[in-house]
């Protein structure tokens, strides 16, 4: 049985990260995928954990060599993921978590038809300035630039199979949770989950 890529996306300042982490403190059979990018590290963030950061030359090497599901350019930095790291755990059963921007969920979706989405949206443009402000990660400059993307970003919204509304992240946790467990109660998914007692309960 295959995993389910499940693609999640929101603008900087949102919470997407924080829902994904406390989503797999409980979940199992899942995993994050762990993005390239040409940025520097952030302070607190570690190669391998958080990004894998590389330099361009490096980048765009692997962009030549088809290393990417997808990849794009965001604030003049590239990020991608890989494809063999996904495809190898797809084909484990394990569930993948992709936490990209809206152009990269339009390359996913169009190569792979296992696929479902997920668009995390902001209490209100004031609260997602007030959270971007309140990390002290960027300058004023940065700021705005993240809030006129997030513009850009919100229009794509219903290009996602599900919305969630981050007003209260332990409600916004629950919907992402319940959107997971939906997904893996389909039938396609029980039936080979359960194929043996299936096939004992129907035995004549």
């Amino acid at each position: 049985m295959l995993g389910t890529l499940y693609i999640i996306s929101a603008p900087s300042g949102c919470g997407k990260t924080s829902l994904v982490n406390a989503m797999l403190q409980s979940a199992t059979n899942m995993m994050v995928s762990i993005s390239y990018t040409t940025r520097a590290p952030r302070p607190g963030e570690q190669d391998g954990v958080n990004y894998h950061f590389v330099d361009q030359a490096t980048f765009e090497k692997m962009i030549e060599q088809e290393e990417f599901l997808e990849y794009a350019k965001v604030f003049d930095n590239f990020y991608g993921t890989s494809r063999t790291k996904v495809t190898e755990q797809l084909e484990q059963g394990i569930d993948v978590v992709l936490e990209i921007d809206w152009q990269g969920a339009r390359q996913i979706c169009e190569r792979f038809s296992n696929t479902l989405s997920i668009f995390i949206l902001p209490p209100s443009k004031s609260t997602l300035l007030q959270r971007l402000q309140s990390r002290r990660q960027d300058n004023e400059q940065v700021i705005n630039q993240r809030m006129a993307l997030a513009h850009q970003e919100l229009s794509h919204y219903h290009e996602y199979d599900y919305l969630i509304f981050n007003d209260n992240f332990d409600y916004a946790l629950s919907d992402l949770n319940a959107i997971v467990h939906a997904r893996r109660l389909r039938t396609e998914n029980q039936r080979l989950r359960y194929k043996d007692l299936i096939k004992d309960l129907l035995a004549e």
